[in-house]
């Protein structure tokens, strides 16, 4: 039976979220993806603010009880150019990290991010006999990974195995805060 492992990059997931209009059942997620074979174990990554507030908490919390492995990092406050104010943190080197690392648990690795980035690891794991399936929207996927994926899958194509019906983006709800938790703008003038 075929092992897989999923690795979702909590920021790129969210943004593609919000373009949609429609969020995502992490649980339907894990059940989708890992259908096709035994998951081996399903990473989550995202930044929190410090301190974390409840809602993030429990956000965290829910999905370590669905059988996640969260990986977290704070985020960190940066000036742009035009003194706009922005959070931010990356937790690409975790991705890399724990893709690479526990290669030898599973037989393809489900990664959901749109991210260029990504293209070297991929083609890293492929050259290793591993199959990888990436799955993001393509307005947010680069040309680069999706051709060194060995399967595209879009959002858009599985939105009825993995939306979470009648729930509201928390950027969408009244009264609330628009900004988003943090932007994937760059900082120090690295040019992502």
């Amino acid at each position: 039976m075929e092992r897989i492992a999923l690795f979702i990059d909590g920021a790129n997931v969210y943004a593609a979220a919000k373009r949609l209009g429609w969020n995502f059942d992490h649980r339907k997620i894990l059940e989708h993806f890992a259908a096709p074979g035994r998951l081996y174990n399903a990473f989550y990554y995202t930044a929190v603010p410090t301190p974390i507030d409840d809602k993030q908490k429990r956000f965290t919390d829910a999905l370590t009880y669905m059988g996640y492995t969260v990986r977290t990092r704070p985020l960190r406050e940066a000036t742009d150019d035009s003194g706009d104010t922005y959070r931010r943190a990356s937790l690409d080197i975790e991705i890399v990290t724990d893709l690479l690392t526990t290669s030898d648990q599973y037989d393809t690795a489900v990664l959901l991010t749109g991210d260029g980035d990504f293209e070297r690891p991929v083609e890293v794991l492929r050259a290793r006999g591993k199959r990888v399936v990436v799955a993001c929207i393509a307005e947010m996927t680069s040309y680069e990974l999706r051709n060194a994926a060995d399967l595209y899958v879009d959002f858009k194509d599985i939105r009825e195995h993995v939306e979470r019906p009648g729930y509201r983006l928390p950027s969408e709800q009244r009264g609330q805060e628009t900004r988003p938790f943090y932007t994937s703008a760059a900082l120090d003038g690295d040019d992502r």
